[in-house]
């Protein structure tokens, strides 16, 4: 088991930017695949992007591909989520979540979830 704690979400004007921080605990980090997803009141969660344990694979959803960039520093236990050119549509809760096999843009894989952080895009 891993917890996650997210932070870095906030209020921002469209066409700005926006860094999420997942910090995770534990010694094995490293041995999991992380994700972002998305949750806007009223609609069911969504996928965003997804790492692999090595960052050599990297998955995005259609919606924030070029605009998202997914990371991950195994050194410090964090995944990051680089959010630019945001738009009102992109306002949700995001959340981390961690498994321990390969990358998914599944959410029913995932095993672990973090509490979230609101991001809020105004027009």
């Amino acid at each position: 088991q891993v917890q996650l704690v997210e932070s870095g979400g906030g209020l921002v004007q469209a066409g700005g930017s926006l860094r999420l921080s997942c910090a995770a605990s534990g010694r094995t980090f490293s041995s999991y695949a992380m994700g972002w997803f998305r949750q806007a009141p009223g609609k069911e969660r969504e996928f965003v992007a997804a790492i692999s344990w090595s960052g050599g694979s990297i998955y995005y959803a259609d919606s924030v591909k070029g605009r998202f960039t997914i990371s991950r520093d195994n050194a410090k236990n964090t995944v990051y989520l680089q959010m630019n050119s945001l738009k009102p549509g992109d306002t949700a809760e995001y959340y981390c979540a961690a498994r321990r096999r390969a990358l998914s843009d599944q959410s029913v894989y995932y095993d672990n979830w973090g509490q979230g952080t609101q991001v809020t895009v105004s027009s």
